[in-house]
């Protein structure tokens, strides 16, 4: 599921993760006061999906191991944190966490300009305006003015960042399903169109079957119902229904101990309500519908239960909302097939968006042939050119080697005596003296 743990590990308020992270052990020499840091590994944390994960992360662990700062996240609540009181106490970090601190700043400084050039690079190389705003957006979640040291600011723009990026990561997945499904309507009346009419009945008759066949279901009980709950103690757990105790219910589905249910721990309840709706052996059963319905069933469960908006469930939490009228909710929950998330118009428009972007590429690829055809013939006339330049220096060649054999051919022109037996001319000023040859006098 696309992003889904790393919500559980950050949260809205991602200092929050002290409460489902196994830090490393500190010890504290009490004569000292200071405490002894162990080496210091990569964080373990799963990915949040934001563009500055590896960044929040390490500052995430590396501030829950000062004992200092740990205390003081723990007696914080959801408004100091948000309103940036808990960054003050950064300056009573110890100074060899202040340190690494400092150093994960600078790679962090590093790795964005390092993007930002390869951005820049790309899109002046494909001839586009720079979006300068857009790059500098990269840099909200630090102070970017300040390259050297991790300050207050620099906590309180994670901690804003951070939150602001995450509330809406869900609706970015929201909408991220809704163009799925707008996509999955609009290829499948393409199909119909490009059919004759007696296999566009088949398919339409088809497509009837699957979707009353999807639709046929079991009950599916509201998330976090007592009914829904009672279904997961009895046939995941294994228990009798009429013994169900929520707070043993809490402490059995807390897998993590830490005496919260974060969101995989949430979803993981709603696994045999899904069941009942997909099986990813049918044909008409759409998976990544089913994980949309699983983000609905948390998400509602959060808006019910979550009433600090941590994304965290406490057991105080959860135990309150047992005993609220919402809590025995016998209602069927209405799965995706039976709301539709978009409407004509909105498929109308998505439609035309798809024909815009398609007219854009058929553009594109057309100037991109001129392109290539322009650049080819430049090729085939330098070819030519260069051909017409061998050609002339070979002539040249050949004229030259003539005008050497004329010029010794021309009369009066001195010609050196020949050896016998040797092709070499004599020196200038030789002469050659007669030799006796035997026989003669």
């Amino acid at each position: 599921m696309m992003g889904n743990k790393a919500l559980v590990h950050c949260g809205v308020v991602l200092l929050c993760l002290w409460l489902c992270i196994h830090s490393v052990p500190i010890n504290v020499d009490k004569a000292k006061g200071k405490p002894v840091m162990e080496e210091l590994e990569p964080p373990k944390s799963t990915d949040t999906g934001l563009h500055y994960d590896r960044y929040l992360r390490e500052v995430i662990e590396f501030l829950e191991k000062d004992p200092h700062f740990r205390e003081k996240l723990k007696n914080a609540n959801m408004d100091d944190i948000k309103q940036g009181k808990l960054s003050k106490e950064l300056d009573f970090v110890h100074r060899n966490f202040r340190t690494k601190l400092d150093e994960l700043k600078r790679e962090e400084m590093s790795r964005l300009r390092m993007l930002i050039k390869a951005k820049h690079d790309i899109q002046e190389g494909n001839g586009h305006t720079m979006d300068h705003q857009a790059l500098l957006r990269q840099f909200e979640h630090l102070n970017h003015m300040n390259s050297e040291t991790f300050e207050v600011e620099d906590l309180n723009r994670l901690i804003q960042s951070a939150t602001k990026d995450l509330e809406n990561f869900d609706k970015g997945r929201h909408d991220e399903f809704k163009r799925y499904e707008m996509m999955k309507e609009h290829e499948r009346r393409v199909r119909l169109k490009n059919m004759n009419e007696e296999d566009r009945k088949k398919e339409e008759q088809h497509y009837e079957e699957m979707r009353k066949k999807h639709a046929t279901h079991p009950k599916v009980n509201h998330p976090g119902s007592e009914d829904q709950l009672k279904e997961v103690w009895h046939e995941a757990d294994g228990l009798d229904p009429e013994d169900f105790d929520p707070k043993t219910f809490f402490k059995m589905h807390d897998s993590n101990g830490d005496g919260f249910f974060d969101e995989n721990e949430l979803e993981a309840l709603f696994t045999k309500e899904l069941e009942k709706v997909y099986n990813p052996e049918n044909e008409e059963d759409d998976m990544v519908a089913m994980e949309e319905e699983r983000l609905r069933m948390r998400e509602h469960v959060m808006n019910e239960v979550d009433t600090n908006k941590d994304r965290l469930v406490s057991l105080s939490e959860f135990m309150a909302a047992t005993k609220k009228q919402e809590f025995y909710e016998k209602d069927e929950w209405e799965t995706l097939d039976q709301n539709s998330l978009y409407t004509e118009e909105e498929l109308r428009q998505y439609e035309q968006q798809l024909a815009n972007e398609e007219n854009d590429i058929n553009v594109k690829s057309v100037e991109l042939q001129k392109q290539r055809e322009e650049l080819e013939k430049k090729q085939e006339e330098l070819n030519a050119q260069k051909q017409d330049l061998k050609q002339a220096m070979e002539e040249m060649g050949k004229i030259k080697a003539q005008n050497l054999i004329d010029e010794t051919k021309q009369p009066g022109s001195p010609v050196a005596p020949a050896v016998p037996g040797n092709s070499q001319p004599l020196p200038p000023g030789h002469q050659q003296q007669d030799v006796p040859v035997p026989g003669h006098s």
